[in-house]
């Protein structure tokens, strides 16, 4: 196995590079967080409008609260970075148990 280093010795070289990876990052951010904001929008949008009933409405709302979620994970949370295997593990993992206990309690009640 080699052992690559972190930092090249060139001073110039390592801060364009931190410079480089910072505005790529900012980027992600600013989209994500834009994306956000237009699925929020169209949230309100689809409460607002009275063309549609609350079987579209609710359904609707929630698959856009999960988009967001996954926004927020996968990059305010930096889930996108090398070295966050074992947090996105119990993570997820810790979703789906919550959604087998939700999943669980509403055929309970419904059945």
């Amino acid at each position: 196995m080699t052992n690559t280093q972190v930092n090249s010795g060139n001073p110039r070289v390592d801060i364009e590079y931190r410079r480089k990876k910072s505005a790529e990052e900012m980027r992600y951010q600013i989209v994500s967080f834009s994306m956000m904001i237009f699925l929020t929008l169209v949230a309100f949008a689809a409460v607002g409008i009275k063309g549609f009933t609350a079987w579209f409405t609710i359904p609707f709302i929630l698959l856009l609260a999960v988009v967001q979620v996954i926004f927020q994970l996968y990059y305010f949370m930096h889930m996108s970075h090398k070295g966050h295997e074992a947090p996105s593990l119990f993570l997820f993992s810790g979703l789906l148990v919550g959604l087998i206990t939700v999943l669980t309690f509403t055929t309970i009640i419904w059945w």
